[in-house]
């Protein structure tokens, strides 16, 4: 079993930056595609970003392109997500997601494992 720990979330104005970090444990990480997903209240859980497990493939979703940077660390087993110009409607919880096979994925039902999440909001 797999246990995903983020942390990183809070409180920034509009434009400033954050960084939210997911440790895994459990299983091999470096097996595994990362993703990172947001829910705001009342809304779907939608993809923000995915990484494969080498690192070497990534998505993101349109409207975060430019601004948020996913990577990962395999010798650390963590994965990290550097959002950058943030925006009020960038304001969710966010979810680390991980996936025993090892692509890149955006469907956030292809993700077998889940973090408990971390708060996120932009004040404008």
């Amino acid at each position: 079993q797999v246990q995903l720990v983020e942390s990183g979330g809070g409180l920034v104005q509009a434009g400033g930056s954050l960084r939210l970090s997911c440790a895994a444990s459990g299983g091999i990480f470096s097996m595994y595609g990362m993703g990172w997903f947001r829910q705001a209240p009342g809304k779907d859980r939608d993809f923000v970003a995915a990484i494969g497990w080498s690192g070497g493939s990534t998505k993101y979703v349109d409207s975060v392109k430019g601004r948020f940077t996913i990577s990962r660390d395999n010798a650390k087993n963590t994965v990290s997500l550097q959002m950058n110009s943030l925006k009020p409607e960038d304001t969710a919880v966010y979810y680390c997601g991980a996936r025993r096979l090892g692509g890149a994925n955006i469907r956030a039902d292809l993700y077998d494992y889940w973090g408990q999440g971390t708060q996120v909001t932009v004040s404008s």
